[in-house]
């Protein structure tokens, strides 16, 4: 209760109807009680049973005070500065005989659980978070058909098990319910992490696909064009508004072709559609975009190249790179005839697929291609390095910041898919100094470095090039 309410309570004037009815009421008790007291004193034991009433009567009334006086008037709790906060009793909804957790070590996570969508079931499920010492950071609701999709993000003791926290929330009427360990990343709230997604897909086309697995978590994102390298039509479409059955979701590739979304261990709800879809059309209105920037670096002998981000604008100058390698060095980097090779790149420079870097000289002639691509779940990294420019170190440099890229976008791992026979490859992958896994079957070898530590030899500072920023 604020000053002011208290002030007013305490100079609000009595009414003198109430007057008359209080005094009508003390008369007629005090008719009432000498009636009894005639009709019950003429009788044998009569002035033993008016002691005991009365004795009987002030017990009541003592215990009444007691009572009303501890439960029903009792002062506000005081807030973090000592004062009394003024929160009437009846709107606190934490359980006062609940026991709180002991103070310790907390863990953060990310849980989500659909709830009826009927008034106080949001408020149960936020009792039952309070007694077990849970804080709420953030919350974020789903509206469905049939129900509410709440998703939180919780400090939770680290002593609580996971598997009592579900219970906990089913018995306040939560189902469906799914929990996950979140870190700090997480603290950040939904409209800010998604503007800063639709800023990163609005600088680069290629960051779309990344954009849409950092906004609905774990997920596999598959790109289908809708021609093939070889010409052929695939057949995949999708209408303009998309796609949404459960765990899959269908959107159409502003670039041609389907984006399909999957996440088996959690369906997604329309607001997640929704989010999703809105990507989508931001990249479609933006059209191919790749950010600008290049880096002039000199190799050992003297010369100069230039690396930079390459997309389909540079398909040309990569069919005429292809027309001066040899037939080995496209054998080893595509791994079939080499008669089809061209029809590969307009798919590698595409950016819905991943990201390409390219190097070229002095004269602008393209010398080198590195590409990351987005794999699924995976990423693969490839090199082509012309004939002429090979064994100088370009493979090596474009493979590490293809790595550091990778490790930008959050990838856990890359791999790359060569021959036993390519002692290039294999060599630059080393260079890397990172955790590799060898897998060989019938002469095809796949290398695959974990990403778990930041490469030891970061771009800044590789030796033996001197770069410049343009």
């Amino acid at each position: 209760m604020t000053d002011v309410t208290s002030a007013k309570s305490a100079h609000r004037p009595h009414h003198w109807r109430r007057d008359v009815i209080e005094l009508a009421a003390l008369f007629t008790a005090v008719a009432v009680a000498d009636a009894i007291a005639n009709l019950i004193g003429h009788q044998p034991d009569g002035p033993y049973l008016l002691v005991a009433s009365a004795v009987a009567l002030t017990a009541t009334a003592a215990f009444h005070t007691w009572w009303a006086r501890r439960h029903s008037h009792a002062p506000p709790p005081p807030d973090a500065t000592g004062t009394e906060t003024g929160v009437a009793p009846e709107a606190h909804a934490v359980d006062v005989e609940a026991t709180p957790a002991a103070p310790g070590e907390t863990v953060l996570w990310r849980m989500r659980t659909t709830v009826r969508d009927v008034p106080g079931s949001l408020a149960a499920l936020c009792t039952v978070l309070a007694r077990y010492g849970i804080d709420i950071l953030t919350l974020q609701t789903h509206p469905l058909a049939r129900g509410t999709v709440d998703e939180f993000l919780l400090r939770v003791p680290a002593s609580l098990p996971a598997r009592e926290l579900s219970r906990a929330v089913a018995a306040a009427g939560g189902s469906s319910t799914w929990t996950e360990r979140a870190d700090a990343h997480d603290l950040v709230d939904a409209p800010t992490r998604v503007l800063g997604l639709a800023t990163r897909t609005a600088l680069d086309a290629a960051e779309l696909p990344l954009a849409l697995r950092q906004l609905l978590g774990r997920c596999t994102i598959h790109s289908l064009p809708a021609v093939s390298v070889t010409g052929r039509a695939t057949g995949e479409t999708a209408p303009v508004e998309g796609v949404l059955e459960e765990t899959v979701m269908r959107l159409r590739d502003p670039s041609g072709g389907v984006i399909t979304v999957e996440r088996p261990y959690l369906p997604f709800t329309p607001t997640e559609f929704a989010r999703a879809r809105a990507l989508v059309e931001l990249d479609a209105r933006l059209g191919p975009r790749v950010p600008r920037g290049e880096q002039v670096l000199r190799l050992p002998e003297g010369d100069e190249i230039t690396v930079r981000r390459a997309d389909r604008a540079d398909l040309d100058a990569a069919v005429e790179m292809h027309g001066r390698c040899s037939e080995q060095t496209l054998r080893l980097r595509y791994h079939g005839p080499v008669r089809d090779a061209d029809r590969y790149l307009d798919h590698l420079l595409s950016p819905r697929f991943g990201r390409t870097l390219a190097v070229q000289t002095a004269s602008g002639r393209l010398v080198a291609l590195g590409h990351l691509l987005w794999d699924g779940d995976e990423t693969e990294v490839a090199l082509l390095v012309e004939d002429e420019w090979q064994r100088r170190g370009i493979g090596s440099e474009l493979l590490a910041r293809l790595v550091a890229l990778a490790v930008e976008a959050g990838c856990e791992n890359v791999y790359a898919v060569t021959q036993a026979s390519n002692t290039g490859m294999v060599a630059a992958m080393r260079s890397l100094s990172l955790p590799l896994d060898y897998q060989i079957e019938e002469g095809t070898l796949v290398i695959t470095a974990r990403l778990a530590a930041p490469p030891a030899r970061s771009l800044p500072q590789s030796p033996p090039y001197e770069r410049a920023e343009r």
